[in-house]
């Protein structure tokens, strides 16, 4: 696929955005914000589950409408993968997005840099490599099949990379040293069962959901970064929005900072927001223990913990996921550090 092909899904988007700021008169300052006159609505996606838990207590508690104030309105739309939430940013379906690491990174790698920036962080942690009875080490596995939730997602490529760290050696066709067969997370429990994977490198609460099946942890990814923090979700943001929008950007990130104190102050009231949350998006409740457990494994802040990404995407070059590992300009910082500094809170390095 040529350059030019590849800048087709987001040159769309682009187009969009200038013809707005056309219509609504914006001043010869490609910074400045469009000046429309009439309620802004700023369209959020995120994922119904646990790692998504502020955008859930923000959205179900009132926070973020609240946050927008009354000249803005809260337009929410639902995922099920980090893929489709980077289309639907490319396409100017949504504005602003709770998100995993290698989604962001593919759509910023994609764009050439252009599309995306991340402003904050979610959360840290979350993510096992549960294995069968009888497996104790990475030369164990020598000669079985293993999964993750997708070819090249988060989970996959941390998998990869600890299996090639251990010697042994995986390819995108399920062949290698040990076969890698990606499913998606509910086929991944039923193939667990069916005693199908001798193990599975999983994000919570599914990683919850194979210990109860009498599996063990062979890794907990906590223990493969520093003071076990690395990124598991962050907000990612249209470019063209944020330009366009500073203010409306700085009110939600006040929002999302409130959601992620009220995340960690109040635990029991924000599981019943994030149980009721998920329930209603999917039809399906999240046992209790479940969520409570997975819960206990997650870190809530709004540090993006920049230094894990940028070693994913070496990870993610290093397998051939990526064309490049470049992040240079993926981080702007600048808003969430304005609303930690209003709320007398130590500021983030930018990247």
């Amino acid at each position: 696929m040529n350059a030019n092909t590849r800048r087709l899904p987001w040159l769309g988007a682009w187009i969009t955005a200038l013809a707005l700021l056309a219509a609504c008169g914006a001043t010869a300052n490609p910074g400045a914000p469009a000046n429309c006159s009439g309620p802004t609505t700023l369209r959020l996606g995120y994922f119904p589950n646990v790692a998504h838990a502020m955008a859930l207590v923000g959205d179900r508690g009132g926070i973020f409408a609240e946050g927008l104030g009354e000249d803005a309105s809260l337009q929410v739309h639902n995922f099920n993968a980090g893929g489709e939430a980077i289309e639907a940013i490319f396409n100017g379906g949504i504005d602003i997005t709770y998100i995993g690491p290698n989604p962001a990174i593919n759509g910023f790698i994609r764009s050439e840099g252009e599309a995306v920036r991340i402003i904050a962080g979610a959360t840290s942690g979350g993510a096992f490599f549960v294995v069968r009875e009888g497996i104790e080490s990475a030369e164990d596995l020598r000669g079985l099949t293993v999964t993750s939730p997708a070819l090249g997602n988060t989970q996959d490529v941390a998998l990869r990379a600890w299996l090639a760290d251990n010697g042994l050696a995986t390819d995108a066709e399920g062949a290698g040293d040990v076969s890698i067969t990606p499913l998606a997370n509910a086929q991944i429990l039923e193939g667990y069962i069916a005693g199908q994977l001798d193990g599975a490198w999983v994000p919570e609460p599914w990683a919850t959901r194979l210990l109860q099946q009498g599996g063990h942890v062979l890794v907990d990814e906590r223990d493969l970064w520093p003071d076990g923090r690395y990124v598991t979700t962050h907000l990612l943001v249209r470019t063209e929005f944020l330009a366009q929008n500073p203010e409306l950007v700085r009110r939600f990130l006040e929002a999302h900072l409130r959601a992620t104190d009220f995340v960690n102050d109040e635990p029991a009231e924000a599981q019943r927001l994030v149980s009721e949350g998920i329930q209603a998006i999917t039809g399906s409740a999240m046992a209790p223990d479940v969520l409570a457990t997975a819960w206990g494994n997650l870190a809530f802040t709004v540090d993006p913990i920049a230094g894990s990404l940028q070693e994913s995407a070496e990870d993610a070059f290093a397998l051939g996921f990526l064309p490049s590992d470049d992040l240079a300009g993926i981080y702007d910082l600048s808003l969430l550090n304005d609303v930690l500094s209003a709320a007398g809170r130590p500021q983030i390095a930018q990247p």
